[in-house]
């Protein structure tokens, strides 16, 4: 099988939002679907951009850094 990053979608209540992309970038999320589900092919591809925009942004270390400096100066540390 396929090594994913995103291995299973979280079932939690989602923010709804709609996002216009670009054809290139809409082909490749419903070829990561078709990955992801398998024979069966069950997989929503909207399902997926909430998981792989988490992803980015955990590995994001910039954002990450602004994000603690963010906090810490809320805090008042």
């Amino acid at each position: 099988m396929t090594e994913l990053k995103i291995r299973e979608l979280p079932d939690e209540k989602p923010v709804k939002m709609t996002v216009a992309l670009p054809p290139d970038i809409y082909r490749d999320l419903l070829a990561y679907a078709a990955l992801l589900s398998g024979s069966d092919g069950a997989t929503d591809p909207a399902r997926l951009v909430a998981p792989m925009l988490r992803q980015f942004m955990m590995s994001d270390k910039g954002f990450a850094r602004a994000r603690r400096k963010e906090k810490s100066h809320l805090s008042g540390k």
